[in-house]
């Protein structure tokens, strides 16, 4: 109704939101929210109280599944304490998690993955504005993690038994300023190059939207120079 005004009144928006399935809004610091004016559409008959039941019941569902209609000493959630935060089994299933969330959209002549038997002696390169910049890589609403637990892409290849050279090219995603000759010459003494780009929440985020999807700044320039 403010932002895009697909309604003209909270009654209205409350009776578009709830035909539309919605069942939970977001109003912290509103005095006057939207669902506010449910009681109002249900007495207009604008929605029917089957529906106000079908849109709370999955509502109460969760709650009750997360045992907050129980006794606190019944909660199992209740007994956790900082001892699991960042414990061994968490990192190891967040591992996990990043292991099979990965997207391989071309692997030309089998490159990946690179296997630490074959990489003795070899040359890699590490370069991109995402390279070795740990407060870039999260995403919007994303928990901040102890830094020990943070490895970017330079770190984590570091680990492998391999002669790891660096060159970030841009110090941060808009990479309006770009050392063209230091990214050439990291790649063009390796003999594997991983090159990380992307834009992070300083361009995109909750309330800023990007025009196209183009890769910000000079960062398809830093991919070409890369792989040439």
């Amino acid at each position: 109704m403010l932002g895009h005004h697909y309604t003209r009144t909270f009654l209205e928006t409350a009776v578009a939101s709830m035909n539309a399935g919605c069942n939970l809004e977001l109003s912290y610091g509103m005095r006057n929210n939207v669902f506010m004016h449910i009681p109002k559409a249900l007495a207009m008959g604008n929605i029917t109280l089957q529906m106000l039941r079908d849109r709370v019941r999955p509502l109460f569902y969760t709650r009750m599944r997360l045992g907050e209609f129980d006794p606190p000493a019944m909660n199992p959630y209740s007994a956790l304490d900082l001892s699991v935060v960042q414990s061994p089994e968490h990192r190891n299933l967040s591992l996990e998690a990043a292991v099979k969330s990965f997207v391989l959209l071309k692997n030309v002549r089998g490159t990946l993955p690179l296997r630490a038997r074959d990489l003795p002696g070899k040359r890699l390169a590490v370069v991109g504005p995402f390279a070795d910049n740990p407060r870039v890589l999260f995403g919007d609403y994303a928990p901040v993690p102890e830094p020990r637990y943070i490895y970017t892409p330079r770190r984590g290849l570091e680990t492998l038994p391999a002669n790891i050279s660096f060159a970030a090219g841009c110090q941060e995603p808009r990479c309006q300023q770009y050392s063209q000759a230091e990214v050439v010459g990291a790649a063009g003494a390796a003999d594997v190059v991983v090159v990380c780009l992307g834009t992070g929440t300083d361009l995109e985020t909750e309330a800023k939207d990007r025009r196209d999807l183009s890769l910000p700044g000079h960062q398809l320039e830093l991919l070409q120079d890369a792989v040439q």
